[in-house]
């Protein structure tokens, strides 16, 4: 959506598949809607290009506006109880045209105004005119499952899209490079975490945020500048006081009831399942809600395999199709076409990605796609609220240590080097990591191979970036508890960049993805409960695993590892083709012009030697420098 003034009068223009019986009309749709006076130039503009899934006829079809033409909309994304609300508008007097949930966002904005957010269950990103009150308003769903982006051109127009390289067809675009999130990205492994992106000038409006303007504010915009959204939703954790039987409960009914909206649609619907808790619970209750329609015979799953064993996840896949008798399918993404792909995947992430599970992901939609699959269930945010992440035990040592209770310390300390296989120097360096001032917690991140801030590999004069851990400052302070540290991973420092890439990754061969454990309703219940009831003992996940009971076969139930989407990205470097990862770096290393420097070379020596613990480290650098050379960023 582009605007500088403020002539409103339509000129409605149409794609290939538009037909005079759907140009007007009582219909409630337009293919594409300028807002122009006759021979001058565009003021407002609204474009879209759909993936049908609700109500695939034209009347679907977008930009849409009310019935009165006076409000217009671009939307991105799904609502899920569009069905209730369009009842409930129904009964106070609105009139639909169309089954499309798109329809039912005008209706409810002309009904209830901005408050209508609060009532959409669903993933979103939508801008809106409202020519009556001459505004704009955009927003993004809760936690950001659907992206909107927007810049402010050389000549003040004021752009929104769903993706960054969209900005690329624009009059005065250059790409250029943003150094303080490069270095979060390089350094830490961080995006997504903060409103601006690696694009210099390129900004994003975040989960839960809104943007409302007068179109006499945006004549007066200035490039590059960053607007105000505001907040419209922060989760609001949900108190229980309940046994963990009851929780688990609870917790399975929410969950089926999220996966239960999330089935509904007009096109083929399967599920990832890589054999971990979150997609196998996923794919074992979608299997249950089937067989009560009769329909469990349409279900199929698409899954990642490996040739190794250690990082195979090939038992447990086979223990849930066993158990629901779904129609499987598989893929063994390889080396051999990783490099080949790399632009491509990078050109539709838009920025640089943390490791090459994005690539196992890439061949997971492409599989669906080829299946003619298109909407897809996945497990993104169940590890983020669920304390699923090891990291999280650093947070539940340090809380306990905090609150002086150190037999209970000793016991969790004992139990999670025991289930999970850790040294007992582990535990301790996780609880370090959580009590210890920033100076000497940065020491020991250094001496032991992780992130930290000044690594020597990086240039961080030439970035023009000051050092720090985005992590604390994203977080606002070191998390105290499991709820404090799932609330930074949920808003900013985990989850945003997973549904990033995995938003690209489906988008990019017309998949849609859904995430049932996303849904409001679930994530503040599960934020409300006792630290105990999701990681205790050692044991991840505990209110998943009761509610899970008799649903999930138990060796995936009972399960203590973790692996998900990946790739044998160790062995591809380590011993399968070094070569082609040290040619990928070297390239990495001449095209950042100085950022990167020539120790990062060495660094991977140490890693292929073995004499560094391998991280995504080294894909970090060399997918940064093939984004940088895709989209010709200027440094």
């Amino acid at each position: 959506m582009l605007f500088r003034g403020a002539p409103l009068e339509p000129e409605v223009h149409g794609g290939a598949d538009t037909t005079s019986a759907h140009d007007g009309g009582d219909i409630a749709y337009r293919p594409f809607a300028k807002h122009a006076r006759p021979g001058g130039p565009v003021h407002v503009a609204l474009g879209h290009q759909r993936l049908s899934i609700i109500d695939l006829s034209a009347a679907g079809h977008q930009p849409m506006c009310s019935p009165d033409s006076r409000v217009w909309i671009t939307y991105n994304g799904e609502i899920y109880n569009y069905l209730e609300l369009r009842e409930e508008l129904r009964a106070k007097g609105s009139t639909f045209a169309s089954e499309s949930d798109t329809e039912v966002i005008l209706a409810a904005w002309r009904e209830w105004g901005s408050a209508c957010l609060e009532r959409l269950n669903g993933m979103f990103a939508f801008v809106l005119l409202d020519r009556a009150q001459r505004r704009v308003f955009a927003a993004r769903d809760r936690f950001g499952v659907k992206p909107l982006y927007y810049w402010v051109a050389p000549d003040g127009t004021i752009a929104f899209a769903s993706e960054i390289k969209q900005f690329s067809a624009l009059p005065g675009w250059e790409a250029r490079l943003n150094g303080q999130r490069a270095y979060d990205f390089l350094a830490w492994g961080l995006l997504d975490h903060t409103d601006e992106t690696l694009f210099r000038g390129v900004h994003q409006l975040r989960g839960g945020e809104r943007l409302e303007l007068a179109l006499v504010e945006a004549e007066h915009a200035r490039p590059g500048e960053r607007l105000r959204p505001e907040r419209w939703y922060a989760p609001r954790p949900r108190p229980f006081s309940g046994t963990l039987e009851e929780a688990g409960a609870e917790f399975r009914r929410l969950l089926a009831d999220s996966i239960r909206l999330r089935l509904r649609s007009d096109v083929p619907v399967g599920s990832c399942l890589s054999g971990g808790l979150d997609s196998s619970s996923i794919v074992c209750i979608m299997n249950l809600l089937l067989r009560e329609q009769g329909a469990q015979a349409l279900q199929k799953t698409f899954s990642v395999r490996a040739r190794e064993a250690r990082f195979d996840e090939g038992p447990y896949i086979d223990a849930v199709v066993r158990h629901t008798a779904v129609d499987p399918r598989c893929v063994y993404p390889s080396l051999d076409e990783l490099f080949p792909a790399l632009e491509k995947i990078t050109w539709h992430q838009d920025e640089p990605f943390g490791s090459t599970s994005i690539y196992a992901q890439w061949h997971v939609f492409r599989l669906a796609a080829e299946s003619g699959v298109e909407v897809m269930l996945d497990g993104q945010g169940a590890d983020e609220q669920l304390a699923g992440y090891h990291g999280f035990f650093a947070a539940r040592f340090g809380a306990l240590a905090r609150g002086l209770r150190w037999v209970r310390l000793f016991k969790e300390l004992t139990a999670a080097s025991r289930r999970h296989g850790y040294p007992a120097t582990w535990g301790v360096q996780q609880l370090a990591n959580n009590v210890l001032p920033e100076p000497p917690r940065q020491a020991l991140r250094k001496l032991v191979h992780r992130p930290n801030a000044v690594p020597g590999w990086l240039d961080l004069a030439r970035l023009g970036a000051a050092p720090g851990d985005p992590y604390l400052a994203s977080a606002g302070a070191k998390p105290d508890s499991l709820r404090a540290m799932s609330l930074a991973q949920l808003t900013a420092n985990s989850l945003p960049m997973l549904l990033h890439w995995e938003d690209r990754d489906s988008m990019a061969h017309s998949v849609e993805a859904r995430v049932p454990f996303l849904d409001y309703r679930l994530v503040e219940f599960v934020l409300g409960l006792p630290d105990e009831y999701k990681l205790s003992d050692g044991v991840t996940k505990r209110v998943l695993r009761e509610g899970m009971r008799g649903v999930l076969p138990e060796s995936v139930r009972t399960r203590m590892d973790k692996l998900g989407f990946v790739t044998p990205e160790e062995l591809w470097v380590r011993e399968q083709s070094p070569d082609r990862f040290r040619r990928a770096l070297r390239e990495a290393v001449e095209v950042s012009a100085g950022i990167l420097r020539p120790a990062a070379l060495d660094l991977l020596e140490r890693v292929i030697a073995d004499r560094r613990r391998f991280s995504f480290l080294v894909w970090r650098m060399v997918s940064f420098g093939t984004w940088l050379k895709v989209f010709g960023v200027r440094v």
